[in-house]
């Protein structure tokens, strides 16, 4: 299966109500389970499993380093909620480099707007406020990658 059939898939996903969604063919086999936390698995021919082995390890091990920067805001975490990178790719706060960022420490958001972007694979990928909310913390620089899971905000709901 090629990128294209796969973003198809997951557009297909995030657009409807569906909230698990499971593929297998010949030698491939893909899984996405959408929810509070967004689960995109792929298993491809043995070659290529061999590769991407190595690459959990990897995003294991920027973890616990992503966990001593959190420790440290444990204060307005226990005041507010989370908000998570959904997807693996590079944080922006502003929709252009010469542009004011979306948010700002201390502002009230609205349900449905735009808190910052996530590119991924040349996608520009807004993420927006589930619920009204005050920012109380924004936990990532601008242009830093993050992780699956990365706290990219702490938030306080309204």
């Amino acid at each position: 299966m090629d990128i294209k059939d796969l973003k198809s898939l997951i557009k297909m996903v995030t657009e409807t109500d569906i909230t698990e969604f499971e593929l297998e063919a010949a030698e491939e086999k893909i899984r996405i389970v959408r929810g509070s936390q967004q689960i995109v698995q792929y298993q491809a021919p043995q070659p290529v499993i061999a590769m991407a082995q190595p690459a959990p390890p990897a995003a294991a091990a920027p973890a616990p380093a992503a966990a001593a920067p959190v420790a440290p805001a444990a204060a307005p975490a226990a005041a507010g909620k989370e908000i998570a990178s959904p997807i693996v790719g590079t944080f922006y706060r502003a929709p252009a480099p010469d542009a004011a960022p979306y948010v700002e420490v201390g502002q009230v958001v609205e349900k449905g707007q735009v808190l910052c972007i996530v590119e991924a694979m040349k996608l520009m990928n807004e993420i927006e406020a589930e619920f009204r909310c005050k920012i109380v913390q924004i936990c990532k620089e601008n242009a830093q990658p993050v992780e699956f899971g990365d706290p990219l905000f702490i938030v306080e709901p309204m």
